[in-house]
């Protein structure tokens, strides 16, 4: 009877110290990826700050294309008030409009001859490589964490905890896969 007891003792053990190590590791990892998807936030931040240089650059040669303007100008504004739900659709809506926006500055040689423009442009350019860079590591960290919630036994503890899938960074607009041809 004793040998019985300390078994069941010691299983029930075992059994607290798996969900206690589990319980843990899903938490460092769903941290992880909230840092992550906070890491790519500060560069899309740093991106929309940029937008509305680039965009009073344009404006001053392109008078008439008012409405891609004003598209990027709401993007950006849509974009900023996004949660970690949405702010995903609404980065990829900043890229489609960033696309338009430049392809209204081929209309325009001197402009794309302007020192502020090609400044503005670099910079955009250097922000968009460090937003891919951080995209690639929000999904390595929403993968990570996405396999410990699924993988059993953890999906076990994931499900009485409440640990539930994160969404991947995926482009799901057309023209993001195309390939840009921009001649400056």
């Amino acid at each position: 009877m004793n040998m019985i007891f300390l078994l069941c003792i010691g299983a029930a053990i075992i059994v607290v110290v798996f969900v206690w190590i589990t319980y843990n590791a899903l938490v460092q990892l769903r941290n992880k990826v909230k840092e992550a998807f906070s890491t790519m936030d500060v560069y899309l931040k740093k991106r929309y700050d940029l937008i509305p240089n680039l965009v009073d650059v344009v404006k001053g040669y392109a008078k008439h294309e008012t409405e891609t303007l004003e598209q990027v100008t709401q993007m950006r504004a849509e974009s900023q008030k996004a949660g970690l739900d949405t702010a995903i659709n609404n980065e990829m809506k900043i890229g489609d409009a960033l696309q338009s926006l430049l392809v209204v500055v081929e209309k325009y040689p001197d402009l794309k001859a302007n020192t502020n423009f090609l400044d503005l442009q670099e910079r955009l350019s250097k922000m968009e490589e460090e937003i891919a860079f951080s995209r690639r590591y929000y999904n390595g960290s929403v993968r990570e964490y996405n396999n410990k919630c699924q993988m059993f036994p953890l999906n076990l503890v994931a499900g009485i905890f409440g640990f539930k899938e994160m969404p991947m960074y995926s482009v799901e607009s057309d023209k993001e896969r195309q390939v840009v041809d921009v001649k400056l």
